[in-house]
């Protein structure tokens, strides 16, 4: 039953905070932007009561109490339900061992032939710098997590990404140096655009 269900990635974010622990939306937001897990999960106030709506509405979730301090306003808090357990587990179970070949950058670096020589050197030189900086800041993140002894299981995602992020970085850099030759022919610039029909 539970894998016929639609879980959105901040569907499933929102139950693995509730694994953790029962919370208010505020809070999934905070410990969700202090964690850094924007940066996996695109999320908004709204995006995320949204969620936590259809996450209840689903009976993946439940309240449980709503409080209220000074004031400010009330604040309901949710809990997951064994429903919403069950949900998570086999989300993982089914995501993880999945290899998605399809994505938007694949087809644009087939397609780059397509622009002059120039112009798509310049944005890969761009997609570097992103990239460059993304990796100094998981690379920073990650050290911070390890001086406070976080537990390695919870930096897995972290540390992947600073390793894909350097081979990434490396192969850029050897592309950049190859396609800046010269003498090394460009269709559009000044190469025809061969057949490579079978024949």
């Amino acid at each position: 039953m539970t894998a016929r269900l639609k879980l959105t990635p901040l569907g499933v974010t929102v139950l693995a905070l509730l694994r953790e622990s029962d919370m208010h939306p505020y809070e999934m937001l905070r410990l969700l932007l202090e964690r850094r897990r924007d940066r996996v999960v695109p999320v908004t106030k709204g995006t995320l009561y949204h969620t936590v709506a259809r996450l209840e509405r689903q009976e993946l979730i439940a309240e449980v109490g709503v409080d209220r301090e000074g004031n400010r306003p009330e604040r309901t808090t949710y809990t997951l339900l064994d429903r919403g357990q069950a949900a998570i587990v086999e989300w993982v179970r089914s995501e993880l061992p999945r290899v998605d070949p399809h994505g938007s950058f694949r087809l644009a670096l087939v397609e780059a032939h397509n622009l002059p020589r120039a112009e798509a050197l310049a944005l890969l030189a761009a997609r570097r710098e992103m990239l460059a900086t993304s990796h100094e800041d998981y690379r920073s993140t990650l050290e911070d997590a390890r001086s406070r002894a976080v537990p390695e299981q919870y930096l897995v995602d972290a540390d992947r990404q600073v390793e894909l992020l350097e081979a990434e970085l490396r192969w850029l850099d050897r592309t950049l140096a190859r396609f800046s030759v010269p003498d090394l022919p460009w269709v559009g610039d000044d190469s025809p655009a061969p057949d490579l029909r079978a024949r």
